[in-house]
This record gives C-alpha cells, sequence and structure tokens, in this order.
C-alpha cells in the first residue's frame, strides 16, 4: 500500500490534527448527523433550482438525461497561509514561462534551437497552428486564463509534496464551481466564516474582466467591448459561460450571434451593429473560424482569424495556446522555467515517461499494471489506463493500443492523491482530491484570487476526481494569516 497523505490529520504519532484544521474539526464534531445531511440535500435543492449542472453525453443508462449536478461535499478543503504563499508563487512563475515559450514557439523558436524541446515535438503536433507564426498578440500573452492541476503525494517521512498534474491553458473550465462552492458555504454555515480569517474569492469575475480589458486592442475611444462566445446551451459548461458572463455584466454570444466586415468583429443587438474588442472564448481552435480551421463548424465566426491577425480584435485565450497544455509537451515544463526564467521551479512536475522514446516505452510496458498511462491530447479522465485499478484484461488491452501508437501516450507513477475527510452516504470518509487554482495574466502582472476548485473523487479508493467521471467539488479555504 502506498502512503497517503490526510490533509487533516496527521499520521505520525500524538500529532493528531493538523493546526490549520483544529477550529473546523471541533466545530464538525459538535454537529448532529441530521444537521449535515438536512444541509446537503438543502445544497442540492439550491444547486438544481439555479441550474448548477453539467452536460452528459452518450449517458443513455442512466435515466438522468443530458443534464447533471455535480456533487457538492460540505466538508472544505483548507490550506495554510504558508502553503498557499509559496504555492501563488510556483504558479506565477510557471504561468509566466508557459507563456513565454507560446510566444516563442510562434516567434524565434530559441528553446527548439537550443534542442531543449524537439522540434518535431512541435511542428508534428495536432496542437500546433502554423497561422500563428508570426503573429503579435497583446503583450505577449497567450493564456490569460490558465487552470494548474496540483495534487499532493505523501513522501516517505510522512510529509506531503505538491505536484502539478497537467497545466490547462486552452478553455480551462470549473471556476464557476469554486465561486459558487464559496457562497453555498456561507449561505449552509455563516457562523464557520466568523471562526476563520478566510481569504474572499468573489472578486474573480472582476479580476477576470479587468484581465481581459487590459489586453483590448490599442487605440480604442471608449471601454473595450467584451463578450463570452459559447458553443450554445449544450456545451458541457454552458452553466459557467453564462454564468460567468452575468457575473462580469458583458454579453454572451454565440458565433451567429458576430459577424466580420473590414477586419472588425461586430456583435448584432436590436439596436444595430456593435463593436467588438475582446472576446472570451470558449471553444476549440478548430471551431472559431470556418474559413481557416473546420470548414464545417458552425459554431464560430468567419472572418474572425483576419480581424485577429489584424489587431482588431483580442482572443482570450489566443489561438495556438494549445501546444503548452498537450501532455506530450508537459515534461518540459521545468527547463522551460530555467531556461525562460533562469529560476529554480517551485512546484514539482509529477515524474514522466514519453512512450515515444524507445527505452521510456519498455520500462512502461514493463511496468504497466503499476503506471498510470494517459492519451497526450486526453482530457475528462477519458482514454487512460489506471494500472492498480484495471484488470489483467484491460491492461493487456491497453498494451496493444500503446505498442501501436506510443507516440500518442505518456506515463506517470500511480500517485496516491491526498485525501480529505468527506461526506459520503456512510458517514464521514477520506477520499482522494485534486486542486485547480485559476491563474490570470494581463498587463497588470499575474494574478489569482487565493483560492480554487477542489474535485474529490466520492467513489471509495478512487483517483478519478472528474465530474465526467462521477467526483464532486469541495469549497476551498486558504486561510490569511
Amino acid at each position: 500500500m502506498r502512503p497517503t497523505f490526510d490533509e487533516m490529520h496527521a499520521q505520525q504519532a500524538g500529532q493528531g490534527t493538523r493546526s490549520h484544521y483544529r477550529a473546523y474539526e471541533r466545530w464538525l464534531a459538535q454537529q448532529p448527523g441530521e444537521r449535515m445531511q438536512e444541509r446537503r440535500e438543502e445544497a442540492e435543492v439550491i444547486f438544481r433550482r439555479v441550474g448548477i449542472t453539467f452536460a452528459v453525453y452518450g449517458d443513455k443508462d442512466s435515466g438522468e438525461g443530458t443534464e447533471r449536478l455535480i456533487p457538492f461535499d460540505l466538508i472544505p478543503r483548507v490550506i495554510p497561509a504558508d502553503e498557499w504563499t509559496r504555492m501563488q508563487a510556483g504558479l506565477v512563475q510557471r504561468v509566466t514561462a508557459l507563456n513565454r515559450f507560446i510566444h516563442d514557439v510562434y516567434h524565434e523558436q530559441e528553446i527548439l534551437k537550443a534542442g531543449i524541446v524537439p522540434r518535431e515535438q512541435i511542428v508534428g503536433n495536432a496542437q500546433f497552428r502554423p497561422e500563428m507564426m508570426g503573429v503579435d498578440v497583446p503583450g505577449g500573452i497567450y493564456s490569460q486564463i490558465a487552470g494548474i492541476d496540483i495534487v499532493r503525494a505523501a513522501q516517505a517521512d510522512g510529509s506531503g509534496t505538491y505536484y502539478v498534474l497537467e497545466d490547462n491553458l486552452r478553455v480551462p473550465s470549473g471556476v464557476s464551481y469554486m465561486l459558487e462552492n464559496r457562497k453555498m458555504m456561507m449561505r449552509l454555515f455563516p457562523e464557520l466564516f466568523a471562526q476563520h480569517r478566510i481569504a474572499p474569492v468573489a472578486h474573480y469575475p472582476d479580476l477576470l474582466l479587468e484581465t481581459l480589458r487590459s489586453l483590448a486592442p490599442k487605440g480604442l475611444n471608449s471601454e473595450p467591448a467584451v463578450v463570452v462566445l459559447t458553443p450554445g446551451m449544450y456545451n458541457s459548461a454552458y452553466f459557467e459561460h453564462a454564468f460567468l458572463a452575468q457575473q462580469m455584466g458583458v454579453e454572451l454570444v454565440e458565433g451567429k450571434d458576430l459577424f466580420v466586415k473590414d477586419q472588425i468583429v461586430y456583435m448584432r443587438t436590436t439596436r444595430g451593429p456593435k463593436r467588438v474588442d475582446v472576446i472570451y472564448r470558449r471553444l476549440d481552435d478548430d471551431f472559431l473560424d470556418p474559413d481557416v480551421f473546420r470548414a464545417d463548424s458552425q459554431l464560430g465566426c468567419a472572418g474572425l482569424v483576419d480581424a485577429y491577425k489584424a489587431g482588431n480584435v483580442t482572443l482570450s485565450n489566443a489561438i495556438g495556446t494549445g501546444i503548452a497544455d498537450d501532455k506530450s509537451i508537459y515534461p518540459y515544463v521545468p527547463k522551460m522555467v530555467e531556461f525562460y526564467l533562469g529560476e529554480t521551479p517551485i512546484l514539482q512536475n509529477v515524474p514522466t515517461w514519453q512512450c515515444r522514446e524507445p527505452k521510456e516505452l519498455e520500462h512502461v510496458l514493463a511496468n504497466l499494471a503499476d503506471l498510470v498511462v494517459k492519451e497526450v491530447h486526453g482530457a475528462g479522465g477519458y482514454g487512460m489506463l489506471v494500472g492498480p485499478a484495471a484488470s489483467k484484461a484491460e491492461v493487456e488491452a491497453f498494451r496493444a493500443v500503446l505498442k501501436a501508437r506510443p507516440d500518442n501516450y505518456i506515463a506517470q507513477p500511480t500517485l496516491s492523491l491526498s485525501t480529505c475527510p468527506t461526506f459520503v452516504e456512510s458517514g464521514i470518509a477520506p477520499r482522494h482530491i485534486d486542486l485547480r487554482p485559476f491563474v490570470l495574466s494581463g498587463r497588470q502582472g499575474v494574478q489569482m484570487v487565493p483560492g480554487g476548485l477542489t474535485r474529490v473523487a466520492l467513489k471509495e479508493g478512487s483517483l478519478v476526481v472528474n465530474s465526467s467521471q462521477g467526483g464532486g467539488t469541495k469549497d476551498t479555504w486558504m486561510l490569511e494569516d
């Protein structure tokens, strides 16, 4: 059995509850089980009323249709101030280096010339967009909104180490749940917020709008017009698209609501066309412009890329950003920090084997039952093998797939993600968690609210926290000194 780091309880003899959880645990011990159950039911009713759901596709047997509630857990994940300070510094460092890398890839390609990242890993990558070569984006910032997935694993001495599991730089989702979870906790348990100094997160929409406006095209005579571009109501994250537009006080649009004239983007309104300066787009590159990418796309706007290249509109995040959050590029991020910033990475990567390398593939095949193997373009917990949780037949089936397309996979050790007490049907029990802080990069620098989305694997023993795979969410408390 791999050791597991428990966020609330220290495993070392005599240490008991970790200091930053003690006040909360005393409160929890005084709560009748019936009260917690009532509050959980109340939260579910409110979330359904507000419409905080996500869409599920191809789920014909569940009887739940296409809409599903993401389970919300009443027990928060608590992080002390010193840990958050270090994590925040690591996030600023990492996202800064990643933005420098994307700019370099589409301009001088110095990191390729230096042999640090193999050229074929870029030019042969499905996320590389040749159309962006030589195109300057405002502030040189490509990923204005990043969601960095962080996990904690136990060390031999009982301590826990944070690792970056993934960089989500294209259209990261989940921030609406971070905000709604906090609102729910404050509604259900207001006394807790009087007893603890919990850093606020409610100002995230203001920070997001400030970031988007800061990167608007220069020379505008009025306040930049910002819109949120959604694929539509059937998208799994549509609630979030509508939520963020409403919270920022901007329009939510679909591609059919936009048109381009003389390389300027306009929005159709009841009062006639209105110029659009910044588009927070929540759809992938391939669907943005049928004249440039997929000709069959009905989700984007013809002429959008021309307007973008002309500098008349800002897209957040930039086209081509996906080259830096591809899992085949992930192993090189620590080297990017050293190359671009001349610094030692604050946040560590999970050790990773690249299956395209024959020797590394050999190691992976020999240890397949003990590893996690992921598709380099995969997301949502799909297209992956969790060796220790798989049957022999599943391992052997995956082995054949891996041999056929080794370049399509990476492998990592099976980290035992840290656990946090969670209110489940049987009572309070440990469940594995991760954390996604949201990092904003604009002309004002790199900023974030002191918090993030904690996802929890509700199935006992499961390491898969994705909502599409049955995971839930928790409120995340960053304690202030």
